[in-house]
């Protein structure tokens, strides 16, 4: 597969995978690495000490991989770079991310199209901006499903499951039985 095949094929992420990148690499207690040198090494750690494993998933050679890694190579063209970068920040400080969904939850603020369903239910839906803090526990519920690989669609429930619960119906206390669905997501922005 070329280059230009797999830049075709690649998902481009959504607005809620984005915003929660993000908010992760904001936790980065220590900077990741920085050079293409570094970035491999630590992918190969990672690894298990495999080439052909980093290789396979850059989308790159194990030959590429290697130069990389012996400093005879240092500039990588844009698709290695960017891929590098990912992978890096994606493997980097899971502990710090971990910490962070179980022990302080995070706060959302999101401009999107929200619909209601409820019985007897007077409040049709429409754009709203709302800031809201999200409990830990649906933290943990988000992150494993990015982590599993959960595509954009698969997110939305769960994150309006968390709005509702904290800012519709309060933690329980109000509107029994409301459920919030988003769509038309304008911008979304997480903080742990």
């Amino acid at each position: 597969m070329s280059d230009h095949e797999q830049q075709q094929s690649a998902p481009r992420r959504g607005k809620v995978l984005e915003a929660l990148v993000r908010a992760e690499r904001k936790l980065f207690t220590r900077p990741a690495p920085k050079s293409a040198k570094a970035r491999m090494k630590f992918l190969r750690t990672r690894a298990g000490g495999s080439t052909a494993a980093v290789a396979e998933r850059l989308g790159t050679s194990r030959w590429t991989v290697e130069r990389y890694l012996a400093g005879k190579l240092t500039k990588p063209q844009k698709r290695l770079q960017a891929a590098l970068v990912e992978a890096t920040e994606s493997e980097w400080q899971p502990q710090v991310r971990a910490q962070a969904a179980t022990s302080r939850g995070m706060m959302v603020e999101v401009t999107a199209y929200f619909g209601f369903t409820c019985t007897g239910s007077s409040d049709d839906g429409r754009e709203r901006q709302i800031t809201t803090d999200i409990s830990p526990t649906y933290v943990k519920q988000i992150l494993e499903l990015q982590e599993a690989g959960a595509t954009e669609e698969e997110l939305h429930p769960i994150v309006a499951e968390a709005i509702t619960d904290s800012y519709f119906t309060e933690w329980g206390t109000r509107a029994d039985g409301l459920r919030a669905d988003f769509t038309s997501v304008s911008s979304i922005s997480f903080r742990f």
